[in-house]
């Protein structure tokens, strides 16, 4: 095997840490100008190997995934936060909840969802006044949150929940913002920031027992309501949509599925608790950011909002918009994936070789932090024509087909991608069918700024005028 790749000379004790915090998105992609398809670089104590190259990416995520697995940075943060949930857990474990999870996540019950997601957005956009200024990024993510608890846990949340929440959202946020610093802190150091951290997670939590509880107490039986309280039942065998667990029909949301599974003896509590942490937070978050950063890039590109908006319109004419309508909205589609591709909610993936292992004529030790970043390849000159700029076009067939399949991975890629793939894709455009067949909306805030976490968020509020067609 070859020598070590190239890469930016680091501090002592802090590594390259200091510059990748400052600006993580910058300090990417000028390791990839710079250094090539593989680069070597010190966070803090974690020797990382950032790959730029759809094919070592592809290799990693799908032909040999077995070899990897997610690292541990040694921050109880984010265990505390998400436990042994879908994002985190591993081998056994991590099938095992897969599994129980897949019918939540069946084709044909997302479809059946759509109404839910419609109801959900009209009656928010009911508060929307012409000329009204709002930060899209709160009210989306406000919109978010309500549908993917009605979806998956088969409840309602309540507006002074849906604003804990998101009050809360900050400080776990700002946990993970990248710091340097705060691998020589541990996290039981009663700082302020983990004072706030440890505070948003038991507030988190208690918002979650409590719809768990309400939903508990109205359970109906299913044999005399088949719809169950999400309103989506599915009959049949595990791979056409049930748990594998009875042959009746049974409501299939995810809390359903997790609880009937915690009475069978298969799950704990703490099973459950993490599950539906993972869901809140990952079921609401990215896809609030895609339509966060399409409403920002439709603002700048009038000509491509009206061509949504003329969709909009077509799946709107005979009321409420439904997967089918959805499946019509082919220039809408390429928006949300060039969004996707300028803005990746998720901006970076992380995974540890098991052991040694060969990437583009390298050794990569056993135990490294592996960095597969969307960010770069997404923007990468060398797969995009005028990779800055947004040109929807670009995702029409015959030019999607001459691009490596790794040179676009938002939703991740190989066993382990996003279950939420599908229901988060039909939620963006029935959305954007709602609000764009009634508004434009033109942003008024500053030049974008980034901030990175979990996720990549606006580092700022982003104001749009709502505008009535």
């Amino acid at each position: 095997m070859s020598v070590t790749p190239p890469g930016p000379i680091g501090d002592p004790v802090f590594g390259n840490g200091r510059r990748y915090a400052a600006d993580p998105f910058s300090f990417m992609r000028v390791c990839a100008d710079s250094y090539g398809d593989i680069v070597r670089f010190d966070l803090g104590p974690r020797e990382t190997y950032m790959l730029a190259n759809p094919a070592d990416i592809e290799r990693v995520l799908v032909a040999d995934a077995e070899r990897y697995r997610k690292p541990d940075f040694g921050d109880d943060a984010i265990d505390t936060l998400l436990g042994n949930g879908l994002l985190m857990s591993e081998g056994e474990t991590w099938q095992r909840q897969r599994t129980l999870a897949n019918p939540s996540f069946h084709s044909r019950r997302i479809g059946a969802l759509a109404g839910t997601m419609v109801d959900h957005t009209e009656s928010q956009l009911a508060d929307w006044g012409d000329g009204e200024v709002v930060d899209v990024q709160l009210e989306v993510a406000r919109l978010t949150v309500k549908i993917i608890v009605s979806a998956m846990f088969g409840a309602d949340i309540t507006d002074e929940e849906v604003k804990t929440v998101q009050e809360k959202l900050e400080p776990l946020g700002a946990r993970f913002e990248p710091d340097p610093r705060r691998f020589l802190i541990p996290n039981w150091v009663p700082t302020r920031e983990n004072r706030e951290f440890d505070d948003a997670v038991d507030t988190l939590e208690s918002v979650i027992d409590g719809i768990v509880e309400r939903r508990q107490g109205t359970e109906r039986d299913p044999a005399a309501d088949p719809a169950g309280p999400e309103g989506v039942a599915v009959r049949g065998p595990a791979e056409d949509g049930s748990d594998g667990h009875g042959g009746g029909d049974l409501p299939m949301d995810l809390l359903s599925v997790l609880l009937r599974a915690r009475d069978r003896g298969e799950q704990t509590d703490e099973n459950l608790r993490d599950e539906l942490v993972t869901m809140l937070l990952a079921g609401h978050d990215t896809t609030a950011l895609t339509l966060t950063y399409t409403f920002y890039l439709l603002s700048n590109h009038p000509e491509a909002r009206e061509r949504v908006a003329e969709e909009a319109a077509a799946a709107t004419t005979d009321g409420a918009p439904t997967a089918a309508d959805a499946r019509e909205m082919e220039f809408t589609d390429r928006v949300l994936n060039e969004a996707m591709r300028l803005y990746p909610p998720v901006y970076t993936l992380f995974r540890e070789p098991r052991l040694d292992v060969k990437l583009g004529g390298y050794r990569i030790p056993e135990g490294s932090a592996l960095m597969l970043p969307q960010w770069v390849v997404h923007r990468s000159p060398r797969w995009y024509d005028d990779p800055e700029a947004f040109d929807p076009s670009r995702w029409k067939p015959e030019r999607r087909s001459r691009r490596p399949r790794f040179a676009f991975f938002p939703f991740g890629g190989g066993p382990r991608h996003c279950i939420g793939k599908a229901f988060s894709l039909l939620e963006a455009k029935l959305i954007l069918a709602k609000v764009c067949s009634q508004y434009d909306l033109e942003y008024e805030g500053p030049d974008l700024s980034l901030r990175g976490s979990l996720t990549m968020h606006p580092d700022h509020p982003v104001p749009m005028r709502i505008r009535e067609r």
